[in-house]
Order: C-alpha cells, then structure tokens, then sequence
C-alpha cells in the first residue's frame, strides 16, 4: 500500500521539484549528457553491451560514493576475474567522475528515476544479477523491483548518522518496508549496526566491516600529484608552502584568503590554494579574492602561465582534488566552518597532508572524534583559531610530520574494509 502511494504521488513531486532540480542541473552543465538514461531510455549501443553479459549493478550518488564504489569494484573482480560492472549515479559530477576512472569492465550510466514504469525497464536492460547500493541511497522502486526479480541487494558503506537514523524512524512505518528488503548491509562503525537495526532491518543481514572510504590499502600507490610547474609538491618541505583549503563551502574562502594574507607576513613564499565543493562557484569566488587584492589562477589557465607564481590558484575541475593534495603543507576541511556537516577528509590524509576542520564535523562525527582524540587533526572554533593552528603547522616540519602519522594510525583500524565488503557481497549471491 505505501508503494502504490508512493507511485501515485510521485509525478507531482517531480512537478514540484522538477524546476529547482533542473536549475541545479543547468548550473553545473553536462545536464544534456545521456539525460535519456534518467528516463530509462537507452541508445542501442548500451542496450547491446549489456544483452552480452549479466552485470553486478551499482548505485552511487556522486564523486564520494562513486569513489568507494569504484573500490569495492575493483575488490570484486579480484574475486571473480570475469565480472562486469554497471556504474550507476545521479549527479553530472559523480557521472563525470566514474566516466573518467572507471575501468572498460564497468559501463558508466546514470541512474533512473524510481518511478516504477522507469525502474522495471531500466531492470530489463541492466539484468542484474546483484545490486550493491552505496552509502544510503536506498529507493523504494529499486529495491522493490530487485527483490521481486529475486536479486540479492546490499548496501556497502552503509552510513547512518545519528541525525538521520532519527529521521528515518520518525517515518519508520513508511521506510521500514523497503528497509525490510535488504539482505546485506554493511556498515562502517559499530554504532551503526544498532542505528540500521532499529530501522527494522534484521541483526544478521548487518555487518560492521569498516569505513571503504576509510580503507588505506593500496596506499603505497598514491595517486600521481598534480602540480602544472605552478605550487612545488613537497609538503613537508619550508619553502614554498601551500596552503590549500579542500571542498570548501561560501564564506570559507573568505577566511581562508583574510588568514593566508595575515600568515604570509610570516611565510613569504607561502601560496593558497582553493578547491571549492561545486566548481561552478569558481568565478564568484575570484571575484571575491581578488577584491582583496590577490591574484588568482584558475587551474584550466594555468598552463598559458606557468612562468609566473599566483597568490591563489582556484581548482575548476572536477574529479581532481585527490591528485591534487599532494601539493599542500596543511589543508583546511571545507563546510566545516560556515557550514555545518563537513566534507572528508580522509582524501588528504591518503596524500600524505596533514588536516585541520573547524567545529562542524556532523558527516564524519566518529572520525573528527578519533582523529582529535589520538592526535590526527586539530580541531578549531573560529578563523582566529584556524589562524594560529596553521601558523603552527607551517612553521613547524615536525608537528606536520606526526600530524600524518596519528591520522595514518587512526585510519588504518579501516585497512581491509574493501576486501571484507566484497567477499560478504559475492557470498550472498553464492546464498542465493
């Protein structure tokens, strides 16, 4: 009965948030890109690849999740050599993103609407023979569609924060039917295990296994550091020191270019270096530097000017912030400031950098605490004390040093969570 409420209404909650979710779209551009696939309407060159093979289908929303569940792939095939994938995500950026790293094994797409006429012939393309959901993007219709086609689904890097585990059960006669018909979730902290549970998914189906996100496996194979000859990549060296604020939110580039100026008195060669979380952000940002008498590079210019050392250099890719951490001596943690639930930054600690956030960590409480706790990051309440943390990092190699190395410790309780994900998703088809 709520699934056919939920189809009945959904047509007018798409008129009602259609108008915003194509300004957003229009914004970010590439909206154009396959917008069929969002209506489950294929070209005839998809429909073929996939009537060749029976693919593991995967839902990730955007660049984070789309990350993770590149992983998990990548740990699958190493379980079953012949798999195939199919990648799927709602917004352009995670498209662009899975579209640029994923392996010719994995076909990219975007996601359907879950509308029932639009999921049952998205499954009729796709023909999975699981689905693995990231994070929590759990819709009524997928799922639905899945377990009545007797299709094991999991959820990896099953993710609840307390905020939104109240939420959820505020409504609980509504999700729990859905939530009901998972048979795999995979959670990344213990205290998840009771957040799913009281949700009314059975204790046996939930699995703590460790954050993917979290997972340093592999990390002697960091990514190659971008740098264009404009910011020298030695993070832990006294000269040319970056200061580089990572998926930051509006008024933290603010802050940040009031505190590189103060700090640069003390660090001449000291650089800034912004990637702001939605790069159509860019230009209003430049505005806004170089009305304090900065100048500012955008990262898309660089190369037409590399002779030449900028104050700021703002990234307009997406995609890229991981390659490019490598460049900085600290990095501050966007929407964490002026913002309220806070962007990962497990990405820095992986290039080798060390972190600083500010109070509002919401969307990684767990971490922030540990991280704080056991000396991995320092945590501050306002731009004054954000001043004086990274004059203290800058100015000293060594602090950065152990920075690094508590927040390697700290993340290394995760080593592993890839592969244990895996191995529970490819037993549950095994079950099946």
């Amino acid at each position: 009965m709520i699934r056919f409420i939920y189809n009945l209404l959904w047509p007018l909650g798409l008129l009602f948030f259609l108008p915003g979710y194509l300004i957003k779209m229009f914004r970010r551009g590439g909206y154009r890109r396959k917008f069929g696939q969002r209506l489950g309407i294929y070209s005839a060159d998809v429909r073929r690849r996939l009537a060749e093979q029976r693919s593991t289908w995967l839902h990730a929303v955007s660049v984070g999740e789309v990350g993770v569940a590149l992983k998990l792939a990548g740990e699958l095939r190493r379980l079953q050599p012949d798999l195939r994938c199919v990648l799927t995500t709602t917004t352009t950026t995670g498209f662009s993103f899975a579209a640029n790293n994923a392996a010719d094994w994995i076909e990219v797409m975007y996601n359907p609407l879950d509308f029932w006429p639009i999921m049952r012939r998205a499954f009729s393309i796709i023909r999975p023979v699981r689905i693995v959901l990231i994070e929590a993007e759990i819709w009524p219709n997928l799922v639905a569609e899945g377990h009545a086609r007797r299709i094991p689904i999991a959820v990896a890097n099953a993710r609840l924060s307390p905020r939104s585990g109240k939420r959820f059960r505020q409504f609980r006669a509504l999700v729990e039917p859905t939530f009901r018909l998972l048979d795999l979730v995979c959670v990344p902290e213990r205290e998840d295990v009771d957040r799913w549970a009281a949700l009314g998914i059975e204790r046996k189906r939930i699995h703590c296994t460790g954050s993917i996100k979290y997972d340093l496996s592999g990390l002697e194979n960091r990514l190659e550091i971008q740098g264009i000859g404009i910011f020298h990549p030695n993070a832990l060296d006294s000269k040319n020191l970056v200061l580089f604020g990572g998926s930051t939110h509006p008024g933290e580039e603010e802050i940040l270019a009031q505190v590189f100026l103060k700090l640069r008195k003390q660090f001449p060669s000291l650089s800034l270096f912004i990637a702001p979380r939605h790069v159509e952000r860019v230009r209003e940002i430049r505005r806004q530097l170089e009305s304090l008498s900065l100048e500012v590079r955008l990262v898309s210019e660089a190369t037409t000017h590399s002779k030449s050392k900028p104050d700021c250099l703002l990234l307009d890719k997406t995609g890229e912030l991981q390659s490019w951490y490598g460049v900085a001596a600290v990095v501050f943690i966007g929407k964490s400031l002026t913002a309220h639930g806070g962007q990962n930054p497990v990405e820095a600690i992986f290039a080798g950098v060390p972190v600083v956030f500010g109070p509002h960590m919401e969307n990684f409480a767990v971490l922030a605490r540990a991280l704080v706790a056991r000396k991995g990051a320092i945590q501050v309440n306002n731009s004054d004390q954000l001043e004086q943390a990274l004059g203290h990092l800058l100015g000293d190699r060594e602090a950065r040093s152990g920075l690094i190395r508590n927040a390697e410790e700290v993340l290394a309780e995760h080593r592993g969570a890839s592969a244990r994900t895996a191995r529970l998703v490819v037993d549950l088809a095994s079950s099946r």
